[in-house]
């Protein structure tokens, strides 16, 4: 490590193939088995619409080739896609690796944040499988959790969406770019941005920040929450009974997280097993698995964390009084069978 920088020998590269769905044929310089994606069980009658209009869009993408929306930057050809991991990486890679004009797509896994270092194990190895099993280059870099904490220091208690998730984008982006320049990519993006769990702008933001470090480096900015992304990113997830995460990967993310559920008689988060804290462990309905991240659950959950900073912020004492509130304004998950937007990040 030079200078704080990555060098080669903090880089372990995996799997070097790679993928194009089959039904779409086969780039010229390809050299991959032809791997494909199920297109997904059929929809149940009373599926929503949103799900029912997604499902359309789909079929016709399918029809017309995939790869006809989310539009590349311009002179992309070659991709490193930062992923956190593999339930929000399907959709983007076969997105992206079914566009005629980009040539290679290689994942790139960077995420100091995660913690514990079992739940960091589960979700790279994970991902890593399924690089391999669609033919994808897999870049595994260090976990380097010291210089992550010292990055977040003094802002140990900002809410989700706040100054720390900005600096923990940064920070992701920044290595992101970085190996991109020294290895010849011509775009960078992040599967971050698939999920509503998080602020598509102020990911981009992290994005176009980093790239613009670097000439001739460009950030691929699209609408990865769309309906039909979302869709499909769960009927693959779904496929490949993904391990389903509780909290978005930070020690102050399962601290809040587990903060709230106490508070709501919810039984805490579980860390690897077969038995999550609440709900399934693994993707096994994308209908059911979308409505966890659906955007009225996504919007009560960040309305009441920013809520939570604005009154206590690092005070445990009001931190306390500020979530027996919540008992008071919904019913407890555990006597209603709610369970939608608790275990699904």
């Amino acid at each position: 490590r030079k200078n704080g920088n990555l060098t080669s020998s903090d880089i372990c590269m995996s799997h070097t193939t790679n993928y194009v769905p089959a039904h779409l044929g086969r780039h010229p310089d390809m050299t991959s088995t032809e791997l494909s994606y199920s297109e997904g069980a059929a929809l149940p009658s009373n599926a929503p619409e949103w799900a029912v209009s997604a499902s359309e869009r789909l079929k016709a993408k399918r029809e017309q080739g995939l790869g006809t929306t989310a539009i590349p930057p311009e002179g992309c050809k070659k991709v490193l896609l930062h992923s956190c991991c593999a339930p929000c990486s399907g959709a983007m890679v076969e997105e992206m690796c079914a566009i005629e004009s980009v040539d290679k797509v290689v994942v790139f896994f960077y995420n100091p944040n995660i913690h514990p270092r079992k739940e960091y194990e589960i979700r790279k190895d994970e991902n890593k499988v399924f690089c391999e099993k669609i033919g994808v280059e897999f870049v595994d870099v260090d976990y380097n959790v010291e210089n992550w904490y010292s990055r977040m220091k003094g802002m140990e208690y900002d809410p989700e969406r706040g100054r720390r998730c900005t600096e923990c984008f940064d920070m992701r982006m920044e290595r992101a770019a970085l190996y991109a320049h020294e290895h010849g990519f011509d775009s960078i993006a992040t599967t971050n941005a698939t999920s509503r769990w998080k602020d598509a702008k102020q990911v981009d933001d992290s994005g176009q920040r980093a790239a613009s470090r670097y000439e001739g480096l460009s950030y691929w900015a699209y609408d990865w929450q769309s309906d039909e992304m979302t869709l499909r990113k769960y009927q693959i997830s779904a496929e490949n009974r993904f391990y389903k995460q509780e909290y978005c990967g930070c020690s102050y993310s399962l601290r809040d997280s587990n903060d709230w559920r106490k508070a709501n008689g919810i039984p805490k988060i579980q860390i690897g097993g077969d038995t999550a804290g609440l709900g399934e462990r693994y993707f096994s309905d994308p209908l059911t698995d979308a409505a966890e991240e659906s955007q009225d659950v996504v919007d009560e959950f960040f309305a009441q964390a920013k809520e939570l900073a604005d009154v206590a912020g690092a005070d445990r004492t009001e931190r306390k009084k500020a979530l027996e509130v919540y008992k008071s304004r919904r019913k407890n998950e555990k006597d209603d069978g709610v369970v939608n937007g608790l275990n699904n990040w």
